[in-house]
C-alpha cells in the first residue's frame, strides 16, 4: 500500500500526456481545411446553344411569271414527290403557244415555196450546162444560172432553219405552261407558305419563295455555336444531350454529325458550328426551337479525384516542406512520375525480350540524366522562390505563360524521342503508334504538387491531372482514396 499513491501518480501523469499529445494532434489537424481524395466519376461537357432544323429543307419557287390562281396546300400538310401545290394563271402561254404554231405553220410553207423555187433552179441549170457543152449558149447564162440555183438552195436551207427555230420557241412555251403548275419535288410537311390565290408572282431576276417543305421531321439537326476554346475538344460521334424549353421535363440526346471549319465572328467573339444529328421519331420535337446543348467530350468512370481548392493551395513555406521531407544529404525526387507512367505503358505492349532490354536501357539512360540534373534544379530552388512561380505548379516548367509551357513540353518530347529512339525502332507499326501515343500523353500531361495532411504535417505530393469538370479534377500518381489533401488555412481561433 506504501506505492499505491506513486502509482496513481504516474497513471495520471500517463494520462495527462496522452491526452495532451491527442490534443495538440487535433489541434494541428484543426488548423488546416482539407478535402479528402475520392473515387467517382468525372463527366467533361461543352456547353453550347443552337437552333433546331429539319435535316433537310427545301424552298420550292416559280421559274415563270403570273396570276395565281389556286392553291391546294396549307401549314403542316404532308405532301408527295409530284403533288400540286398550286396553279398560275397560263392563259399567257397558251397563247404563246398558239402564236407559235402559227409561226411553225407559215415557215413550213416557205419552205414548200423555197423547195420549188430550188427544183426550178435545178432543172434550168441542168438544161444550160448541157446546151453549153454543144456551145449553144453563152457561158455566162450558165454561170447566172447557177447563182440562181445557189440562192434558192440557201432560201430553203433558211426555211428549214426557221421551222426548227419556231417549233423550240414553242417548246419553250409549252415548257412554261407546265411551269405554271407547283409540284412538290419531294415527300415532307409544308413548313411555310408564301401565297394567297389572286397574288401575282414576278419571276424575272430570281424564282420567288413560295413553299417550304421540310422533307423529313423524323431526322432534325442542331446547328450548334462553339466557342473557339472549346472546339479543340469536340469530335464527331460524341453524344449530346439537350433540353428545349417547350419541354422542360425532357432531355434529348443526338451526336456530333460535322464540325464545319467555316468560323463566325461576332463581337470580337469566334465560333464554330457543330453540326449535331437528332432522332425525332416521336415527333416530339419542332424546327426552330432554341436548344441548350452539352457535349460529352470525356466520361472518366470510377477514378480518384480531389476537389479544385486543393490544386490552388499553395502555401507559404513551401521549400520548408519539401526539405522536411528531403532525406539527410538527398535529394526530394523530381519527376518520377513521368518514368512511372512509361514503365506502365511499356508492361501494356507486350514487349519481346529484345524489345524489354532496349526499353530499359533508355529508361536507365533518362533516369541517369534526371539524377544529373536534381543539384542544379536543388540549387535554384534553394536561391528562393522570388519572381518565381508559386509551389504547386507544374513540374516540367516554372512559367504559367501557355506558349512557353509549349515550348518546354515540345523540348521535352524532343528529348524523350531521342532518347528512347533505339527503343521505338524495335517496335512494330501498332506498337509504335501506341508508344508514340502514350508518350505524347504523358509529357502534354500537367503535374501539380498537391499537399497531404499526415498526422497534422503537411507533406507535398506530386500528382499528374486528367479531366476535370470545373469542380474536382481526376489524379493519379501519388496519393491513395481516402487521404486529407490541404486545401487552406482555418484562421485562429481567438
Amino acid at each position: 500500500m506504501r506505492f499505491l499513491p506513486l502509482v496513481v501518480i504516474v497513471l495520471v501523469a500517463a494520462g495527462g500526456l496522452w491526452f495532451w499529445s491527442q490534443r495538440s494532434a487535433a489541434d494541428a489537424e484543426g488548423a488546416w481545411r482539407t478535402t479528402p481524395v475520392e473515387r467517382g466519376d468525372i463527366r467533361v461537357v461543352i456547353s453550347a446553344t443552337g437552333t433546331l432544323s429539319a435535316t433537310s429543307t427545301v424552298v420550292v419557287g416559280s421559274q415563270v411569271s403570273g396570276q395565281i390562281t389556286e392553291v391546294l396546300v396549307d401549314f403542316n400538310d404532308a405532301v408527295e414527290e409530284g403533288q400540286v401545290l398550286a396553279r398560275i394563271d397560263p392563259a399567257t402561254y397558251q397563247a404563246q403557244i398558239e402564236q407559235g404554231s402559227a409561226q411553225i405553220n407559215s415557215a413550213r410553207a416557205s419552205l414548200s415555196q423555197a423547195q420549188a423555187t430550188l427544183r426550178n433552179a435545178q432543172l434550168d441549170y441542168d438544161r444550160k450546162a448541157a446546151l453549153s457543152d454543144q456551145q449553144l449558149v453563152a457561158r455566162s447564162d450558165v454561170d447566172l444560172a447557177r447563182a440562181a440555183l445557189d440562192q434558192a438552195r440557201a432560201q430553203a436551207t433558211a426555211a428549214q432553219a426557221q421551222i426548227v427555230q419556231q417549233t423550240a420557241s414553242t417548246q419553250t412555251s409549252r415548257i412554261n405552261m407546265e411551269r405554271t403548275v407547283i409540284r412538290s419535288p419531294v415527300n415532307g410537311t409544308i413548313l411555310t407558305r408564301s401565297i394567297e390565290p389572286g397574288q401575282t408572282v414576278a419571276a424575272s431576276l430570281q424564282a420567288p419563295e413560295l413553299f417550304t417543305i421540310a422533307e423529313d421531321l423524323r431526322k432534325m439537326r442542331i446547328e450548334l455555336a462553339v466557342d473557339e476554346a472549346d472546339i479543340g475538344q469536340v469530335q464527331v460521334g460524341q453524344t449530346v444531350t439537350f433540353t428545349a424549353d417547350a419541354f422542360n421535363d425532357r432531355r434529348f440526346k443526338g451526336t456530333v454529325e460535322q464540325v464545319r471549319l467555316a468560323a463566325t465572328t461576332t463581337n470580337n467573339v469566334v465560333t464554330y458550328p457543330v453540326v449535331v444529328a437528332v432522332d425525332n421519331a416521336d415527333g416530339t420535337l419542332l424546327p426552330g426551337l432554341t436548344v441548350n446543348a452539352e457535349i460529352e467530350v470525356s466520361n472518366r468512370e470510377n477514378v480518384l479525384k480531389i476537389a479544385n481548392a486543393a490544386l490552388r493551395y499553395r502555401p507559404a513555406d513551401a521549400a520548408d516542406i519539401a526539405a522536411a521531407a528531403r532525406p539527410e544529404g538527398g535529394n526530394a525526387p523530381r519527376g518520377g512520375g513521368l518514368a512511372d507512367d512509361l514503365v506502365a505503358a511499356a508492361a501494356s505492349m507486350q514487349l519481346t525480350a529484345s524489345q524489354q532490354a532496349a526499353f530499359d536501357t533508355a529508361l536507365a539512360a533518362m533516369r541517369e540524366r534526371q539524377q544529373a540534373q536534381r543539384p542544379a534544379a536543388q540549387g535554384a530552388g534553394a536561391r528562393g522562390n522570388a519572381g518565381g512561380p508559386p509551389p504547386g505548379m507544374m513540374v516540367m516548367g516554372g512559367s504559367r505563360d501557355p506558349s512557353v509551357q509549349a515550348q518546354i513540353r515540345q523540348r521535352m518530347m524532343d528529348r524523350f524521342q531521342q532518347t528512347f529512339a533505339g527503343f521505338a525502332a524495335t517496335l512494330d507499326a501498332n506498337q509504335r503508334a501506341q508508344w508514340n501515343r502514350t508518350l505524347a500523353a504523358t509529357v502534354g500531361a500537367t503535374r501539380v504538387t498537391v499537399y497531404r495532411l499526415v498526422d497534422g504535417s503537411r507533406e507535398a505530393v506530386p500528382v499528374r491531372l486528367g479531366a476535370s469538370d470545373g469542380s474536382s479534377t481526376e489524379v493519379s500518381g501519388g496519393v491513395s482514396e481516402g487521404d486529407l489533401i490541404v486545401t487552406g488555412e482555418r484562421a485562429a481561433a481567438r
